[in-house]
């Protein structure tokens, strides 16, 4: 560690120390009113975090700085949340601070473990497979029959355009009430992203390498496997995780119109008509933390799948 990365470690250390004593202030926990020694020091906190944030993501190097530097931002704004939030006596049912809503999370776990199982186990994950896969397999066949590219891009952009919000309670009509139907609206979000990625992929590949096939006599499906798929892997990849984004956000949603008694989005409608704010959020980070999660694991399998294409190796 040289001097220069000592430093900035030093500095963030000593804020986040900072940071610690100032969350003991009698303000901090809304025992007495803030005075304004405690907002100078507030403002110093921040100018502090602020500073401790930059240097860390100024560090080169290793990869894990980058992370460092994310996570180090997370905890700040959920620090000033949770002190601005408890200072300022927010209502719980407008804004709860981190410490309720974690509370809320640790108490009704079982519960929310059962809504993660019901909408990204069932509904998300099966469906962002089935619509990504169709959807790769139409690019395919498309980039095999050109004759087909009239026919089917025309109605795969129709399904793209089609609202959400009127494609739900179809779902609901035709499937029934479970996951099923959550994971038809998956598939149908899903299909068009990863047709059109795979579609630009596939005409990624460089024309001297295909013209190089063409004089082996290369078959299609011997070009496709060789040259052509392994450069479509970025688009692919691109593709895939912005369907993991929007196969979680459209489960929830259809869990809008209709739910068995478990789901994140039946968890989210039912406790917001009962006004019980922290379980709401509680519910909104663990499907948070999911899509996280899932496009982190994304990017790990696309730096090993494609991690002699460019784009990988300059991230």
């Amino acid at each position: 560690m040289n001097r220069t990365t000592f430093k900035t470690f030093s500095l963030a250390l000593a804020a986040l120390i900072g940071g610690l004593v100032l969350m003991l202030h009698p303000s901090a926990t809304s025992e007495m009113p803030p005075s304004p020694l405690f907002w100078l020091a507030t403002i110093l906190l921040a100018v502090l975090a602020v500073q401790s944030i930059r240097r860390v993501a100024a560090l080169d190097g290793a990869r894990i700085y980058a992370s460092l530097t994310a996570a180090l931002f997370g905890v700040w704004i959920l620090y000033f949340w949770q002190l601005l939030v408890v200072v300022f006596e927010v209502p719980k049912v407008l804004l709860p601070p981190p410490s309720l809503i974690a509370q809320s999370i640790a108490s009704h776990w079982p519960t929310l473990w059962g809504d993660f199982v019901q909408t990204v186990l069932k509904a998300v994950l099966i469906g962002w497979a089935l619509g990504s896969g169709l959807g790769f397999a139409v690019a395919v066949a498309i980039d095999r029959m050109p004759f087909l590219q009239r026919g089917l891009l025309p109605l795969a952009n129709l399904t793209s355009t089609i609202p959400l919000v009127a494609v739900a309670p179809i779902a609901v009509m035709w499937f029934g009430f479970e996951w099923p139907s959550k994971a038809a609206v998956v598939v149908l979000m899903t299909f068009f992203p990863m047709l059109v990625s795979t579609l630009a992929g596939l005409k990624a590949s460089g024309k001297l390498e295909r013209e190089l096939m063409f004089s082996y006599a290369a078959s299609y499906s011997r070009t496709l496997l060789a040259l052509r798929l392994p450069a479509a892997l970025p688009f692919m990849f691109g593709a895939l995780k912005v369907n993991a984004t929007l196969a979680l956000i459209g489960a929830i949603v259809a869990e809008f119109f209709g739910s068995p008694t478990q789901g994140l989005g039946f968890r989210i409608s039912t406790e917001a008509s009962r006004m019980n704010m922290p379980l709401v959020w509680g519910a909104i980070v663990v499907a948070a933390v999911t899509g996280s999660v899932a496009y982190a694991v994304l990017v790990q399998i696309e730096r090993r799948a494609a991690f002699w294409h460019p784009s990988v190796r300059e991230s």
